[in-house]
């Protein structure tokens, strides 16, 4: 990727640092006046409205919003933009009902997989709990990948000096001061990242004046409106499946469900976190559809990027910096805290062994962070294992969160159920390069199957892998 060079490195390199810093400051001297476990999983079940609102927003909203919406769109059209925009934010309407359900049910507990461990016992929960970390692994790979990459773009810096920085930083004050550090810098990198957002927005607009409405995107590709183009209803589905499935096992969002004071803070907080991060989703995709229409040679992941940046000014990059490191650091602190917890929870029930289980989930965390670290100084892409881990969240999703209601779902049809959805999905699941899958190419060749089928293997395994497991339930 060529960089526009914008900024200098050592101006860049600068740039972050003096915003880790801030964020590394403001973490450990505000949680030093809270101490214990239940500040460290839970924050003491205190936080009230605002700090559980912008916590949730900007624990959602990490640099991922200035890459894959947008880079969605230009392929998957208005569809892509809807269903990323409603699977980000689709997760917190179900926990406003769910989550009630579960502090009121189970008002004790920190974590998902712990309530799963009791709900159905430990074969299960070893599953469930290998999923979650998986997935929040591959999260933190792609946030410090997508903000490498994006200021090797702007400043040409070397990516492994921007992944060491911003992983550094995050570890040094959640592993100390764990949820409650976390929430607190939220709440300062909520109104960091929502001055910027307007910033960039406007102009956004501004440049792209002529050009930033739906009757340009029809003059110049009117496919991508077209309800009739097949990519604008598989792949709306298939975000909207696989973002919110994945969000629904985020052990940071279900600790910030625990950490709300009350009932009444949690569903007001969810509802605005909900309204927030909707439009902020779709103004994101949208670009994409804006940038393709105007250039279709556009490379898909920098769409944003080409109509903010076209007029290469000093003033945007650093506002795209800033606002770049406030998304990652907002998110990569909630996956480092959300990790640790499961395992200071639930790390016995795992190992079974005796141990300083605190102790033990910082060097986990540590290793973990150190390989994050490695892959993202590749540069590689990392989307199709996001895919895969997003497919074995889409197999336990259903199976997982209707048990909370139907009683009839024991461990064994439980894990029957995922086990059957993860393997049907696994059959169409296409290789990396999306040309075939093991059923449709390597098992039967592609010219057995409907056009649409050989054409749609991203979409067909992840409606399969979550819908087929509800077959396999014995409801009474």
């Amino acid at each position: 990727m060529q960089s526009l060079n914008l900024l200098t490195q050592q101006s860049a390199i600068t740039l972050i640092l003096l915003l880790s810093f801030l964020f590394i400051f403001l973490g450990i001297f505000y949680s030093n006046k809270y101490k214990g476990i239940n500040n460290y999983l839970v924050a003491n079940r205190s936080i009230g409205t605002f700090s559980l609102t912008t916590s949730l927003v900007a624990s959602a909203l990490g640099a991922w919003i200035l890459f894959g919406p947008a880079s969605a769109a230009t392929w998957g059209g208005i569809g892509a933009v809807i269903g990323y925009a409603l699977g980000t934010a689709f997760p917190l309407f179900i926990l406003i009902y769910l989550g009630e359900k579960l502090r009121k049910k189970y008002s004790k507990r920190k974590t998902l997989i712990e309530i799963v461990r009791i709900r159905f016992g430990k074969k299960l929960f070893k599953l469930i709990l290998f999923l979650s970390v998986f997935y929040m692994t591959i999260f933190l790979i792609a946030e410090l990948t997508a903000i490498s990459i994006l200021i090797k773009y702007i400043s040409g810096t070397d990516l492994w000096i921007t992944a060491l920085i911003v992983i550094a930083s995050s570890l040094s004050y959640t592993l100390h001061g764990g949820l409650r550090a976390s929430i607190f810098t939220d709440n300062i990198q909520f109104i960091i990242i929502g001055l910027l957002l307007l910033i960039g927005f406007s102009y956004l607009i501004q440049f792209n004046s002529n050009e930033f409405n739906f009757e340009y995107i029809k003059l110049n590709k009117p496919n991508l409106l077209d309800a009739r183009y097949l990519p604008n209803f598989t792949a709306g589905l298939t975000f909207f499946i696989a973002v919110a499935a994945t969000n629904l096992f985020h052990q940071g969002n279900w600790q910030r469900v625990y950490a709300a004071r009350d009932n009444k803070v949690l569903k007001k907080s969810l509802v605005i976190s909900f309204l927030i991060i909707i439009p902020i989703v779709f103004l994101m995709g949208f670009s994409g559809l804006v940038a393709v229409s105007s250039d279709s040679e556009v490379i898909s992941d920098l769409a944003f990027f080409s109509l903010l940046l076209k007029e290469q000014t000093l003033f945007l990059s650093i506002i795209i910096i800033i606002l770049g490191i406030s998304l990652t650091i907002s998110s990569i602190d909630t996956l480092i805290n959300a990790t640790s917890s499961l395992i200071i929870v639930d790390g016995n029930n795992l190992l079974n062994i005796k141990r300083d289980y605190f102790k033990l989930s910082k060097y986990i965390i540590m290793f973990l962070s150190i390989i994050s670290f490695y892959i993202a100084s590749q540069g590689l892409s990392i989307l199709y294992l996001f895919l895969l881990a997003d497919l074995f969240c889409c197999a336990a999703v259903l199976t997982i969160f209707v048990s909370f209601y139907n009683n009839s779902i024991n461990e064994k049809s439980a894990y029957i159920s995922i086990i059957t959805g993860l393997f049907v999905g696994l059959l169409f699941f296409p290789s990396p390069d999306f040309s075939k899958s093991i059923l449709i190419g390597i098992l039967f060749p592609v010219e057995f199957f409907p056009p649409f089928m050989a054409q749609s293997l991203l979409f067909l395994s992840f409606i399969l892998s979550t819908l087929i497991p509800m077959t396999t339930w014995k409801i009474k």
